[in-house]
């Protein structure tokens, strides 16, 4: 399993393809260019390829970029439609995403924090 930063972190989807030949620093300079947003605050930046059954996750870890490439053997991924721009996933989603499951059905439970113990 991928490991993500934290269970707070934010989630953004390329809803366009990329050339999958890109590294660490073309997806970052695609994250400021057309995402519009900072690939150093430890977000994490999902991108897919112009075949559905790849995808490459970019996040900041505090000391340097992390890049993580997945292909589905025999199945694609559940992606967005085709558009310029970017939406968000949820971590529940985002976990069923990566997983190559139908992110739509996935609603993360809302909980609110523990009242402390007196």
């Amino acid at each position: 399993m991928l490991m993500l930063p934290s269970h707070n972190v934010r989630i953004f989807v390329a809803t366009r393809p990329v050339d999958f030949r890109k590294g660490h620093d073309g997806l970052a300079a695609l994250t400021q260019s057309v995402l519009k947003e900072d690939p150093f605050t430890g977000a994490v930046f999902v991108f897919r390829a112009k075949r559905a059954d790849r995808l490459k996750i970019l996040f900041w870890d505090g000391s340097g970029l992390v890049m993580a490439y997945k292909r589905l053997e025999e199945n694609t991924f559940t992606w967005p439609a085709v558009r310029d721009g970017v939406m968000t996933l949820n971590r529940a989603q985002f976990e069923a995403l990566f997983a190559g499951l139908d992110w739509r059905k996935v609603k993360a439970l809302e909980t609110s924090r523990p009242a402390a113990a007196e």
